[in-house]
């Protein structure tokens, strides 16, 4: 087992999320404002990046489970086991909590055929979300997103990131599934969610100047203890093909405690 360290680091706080602020994370039961899921998705793929390299961003299935919430200054202890090309990873902080559980492994299966759904139309105002406004297999409106170097940059910055594939063009694992979150937000008005959980699928390298499609449909909806979930599944699409594919899973209402 190998263990890498980093510092949590909220970059969110001025975020329509308001779970990134003292006063609505604390409202919620929590001791304050949260550090992004995204972002420790970032740090945990340090280590399989630094042993995989390239690999791993275009030929890898990997699943995050986010069990616990992280704090701004939290010291993060991330664990790294491999049982031949299968990879556990583990983030724990604050006393030997478990903040954070990754697997990955080789994909081996073929492209949802959600990833080629047609995109939705253009729709109005975005709305504050609500239970009866999430129809499910009803596509959200593409979009395309065009990073620049600068912007991957910033994503490996805020989780202290200096491996150089990343200075030399190929984008960050923060910065792929940060993305995801902006196609939620795109579409509705979150001002206090949750991301719990991502199962993503990497196809192809996404590189800084690449022109990505981004298209996104909800597939799920549940509640549960008083919250209410729902999974999104979004495909990155590369010159018509498909680059990378994510199943987001967020609590976009809290329960009341």
């Amino acid at each position: 087992m190998s263990t890498y360290t980093s510092i949590a680091r909220n970059f969110s706080e001025e975020s329509e999320n308001r779970m990134h602020s003292d006063v609505e994370a604390q409202h919620h039961g929590f001791d304050g404002a949260l550090v992004p899921g995204v972002a420790i998705f970032g740090h945990m793929s340090y280590p399989l990046v630094k042993q995989l390299g390239e690999s791993w961003l275009n030929d890898y299935w990997t699943s995050i489970r986010l069990a616990k919430p992280a704090y701004h200054d939290d010291r993060l202890i991330i664990e790294h086991e491999q049982d031949r090309d299968h990879h556990r990873v583990r983030c724990i902080a604050r006393d030997d909590v478990l903040i954070a559980e990754m697997v990955s492994s080789p994909s081996d299966d073929d492209v949802d055929p959600i990833a080629t759904a047609t995109p939705g139309q253009k729709s109005g105002d975005r709305n504050e979300i609500k239970w009866d406004d999430i129809h499910i297999g009803e596509a959200f409106p593409a979009w395309t997103w065009t990073p620049d170097q600068a912007e991957n940059d910033a994503y490996a910055m805020q989780v202290d990131d200096t491996l150089p594939l990343y200075a030399d063009g190929i984008l960050h694992p923060h910065a792929i599934l940060s993305t995801a979150n902006r196609s939620f937000s795109r579409r509705y008005m979150l001002p206090a969610w949750l991301h719990v959980g991502s199962e993503v699928s990497f196809r192809r390298t996404l590189h800084v100047g690449d022109t990505v499609e981004i298209r996104t449909v909800p597939v799920e909806k549940w509640k549960k203890k008083g919250h209410e979930f729902v999974d999104l599944y979004l495909s990155y699409l590369v010159d018509g093909e498909v680059a990378v594919e994510i199943k987001h899973t967020s609590i976009y209402k809290i329960a009341v405690r």
